[in-house]
């Protein structure tokens, strides 16, 4: 049985880490929070600029060419500035961008402001996870559940209240009101950064443990990998199945509540489908990791999840108002595939090297073909002037990918194939 004195190490131990579970978690909310405000005001902001579908769809795929850069690019930055001070310039950034989107007086201003907001969510994705590592190393499953969950509801609420809030208190106030809650997951940064500054804090000895005198993110740093990914079918089945699924989801985010509007919906139902759409990617997200460590070949799930699409599809095309709830809810249960990667990078791969590798490949290769979805989707309807050609394009996607996840999936090692 723990002793009292236990018991109060760890209370205080947890005390000690609260702000910093605090600023993860507010940290979280904020990394989508660019993407779905917007995209069901596009419609209306179409009209006001005068831009029309293609540059919707470059709108579209801003979020995963942010997404890759940014994913390159953070962790030089962070063994630099560090964890902390990272996380705190992810959220600036989040809210300097929301704040010029808002004052936008053209289709130029909307764009500089989404780059800067995405630029800190791009940087918030990085440096959020190996945060939880250092200060949680005790609480990961439970922490990581949190942070992912937050991380699912600042999706679905903005796409929530854009349409409303807009239609309240105009579009400028929609979008820039989101900048209030990044700043606020800014001011816990600010609040770790200072107690760490006081050596004989709790706080201050987590981040001395954890980090070297030249490094101050080596939960970044991975060991030099013996092999080539680009090498590996495994690594390509991972980045096909892992790019299709977020060059659907995109272009979905990107292009439903337009969709809708065009089939008779009001903005607001656009809205609340997206909303939707996002809600049934937190439940997949919940259970898929304990599906996927159960299952030798878990082939037969992406095989479900493009069921899932194409009968999601067709009824988009053919009959949008006629179950509009079912066919969302099919859409949201297809992209299922993206946890089951992220799950698959540890159960494919032998050791920390090989984890490293293959979770940069997949995620550079993936957001790199994905970014092309919106856009392309965009292209394709402006020139068909109709959704069968853009909704084929999506069809073809879905064979990719189940052609990645059939590589993907088979129980074998990224390094045994490199």
């Amino acid at each position: 049985m723990a002793s009292p004195a236990s018991h109060s190490a760890a209370s205080a131990s947890w005390n000690g880490r609260a702000l910093v579970l605090f600023g993860i978690a507010l940290s979280a909310f904020n990394l989508r929070t660019a993407v779905t405000s917007l995209t069901p005001l596009l419609g209306d902001l179409g009209q006001i600029f005068g831009f029309g579908s293609t540059m919707t769809g470059v709108f579209g795929m801003l979020p995963s060419a942010a997404f890759a850069a940014f994913g390159v690019a953070t962790p030089a930055m962070a063994h630099r500035l560090g964890l902390e001070r990272s996380a705190l310039l992810s959220m600036l950034l989040a809210a300097l961008g929301l704040v010029l989107r808002s004052f936008a007086e053209g289709t130029g201003g909307l764009l500089i402001g989404s780059i800067v907001a995405l630029a800190g969510m791009g940087m918030g994705n990085v440096v959020l996870p190996p945060l939880v590592k250092r200060y949680f190393a005790d609480r990961v499953g439970a922490v990581s559940t949190l942070y992912i969950t937050v991380l699912q509801f600042g999706t679905i609420l903005p796409a929530l209240v854009a349409v409303p809030l807009a239609a309240e208190a105009g579009w400028r106030v929609s979008l820039g009101a989101w900048a209030l809650v990044a700043i606020a997951a800014a001011l816990p940064w600010i609040g770790v950064l200072l107690i760490e500054r006081r050596k004989d804090s709790s706080l201050a000895r987590s981040h001395d443990r954890a980090v070297t005198a030249d490094d101050e993110a080596p939960e970044l740093a991975a060991p030099l990998a013996r092999g080539r990914a680009w090498r590996s079918p495994v690594a390509w089945g991972m980045a096909l199945m892992f790019g299709m699924t977020s060059l659907i989801t995109y272009s979905m985010f990107t292009w439903l509540p337009k969709l809708l509007v065009e089939a008779g919906a009001t903005p607001a139902f656009g809205g609340a489908m997206v909303a939707l759409f996002s809600t049934l990617g937190l439940i997949s997200a919940l259970l898929m990791p304990s599906l996927a460590v159960r299952t030798p070949n878990p082939f037969p799930i992406v095989l479900a999840c493009a069921a899932c699409h194409i009968a999601a599809f067709a009824g988009l095309l053919f009959a949008p108002m006629a179950l509009p709830v079912l066919w969302v809810a099919l859409l949201g249960l297809g992209p299922s595939t993206f946890p089951l990667a992220l799950t698959l990078i540890n159960l494919r791969t032998r050791g920390p090297a090989g984890s490293a590798a293959l979770s940069g490949f997949m995620q550079g290769v993936g957001y790199a073909l994905s970014c092309l979805g919106p856009l392309l989707f965009g292209v394709l309807h402006d020139l068909s002037r109709g959704w069968v050609v853009p909704f084929a394009m999506l069809v073809v996607s879905v064979a990719v990918l189940l052609y990645g996840g059939w590589l993907a999936c088979k129980p074998r090692w990224l390094e045994d194939t490199w």
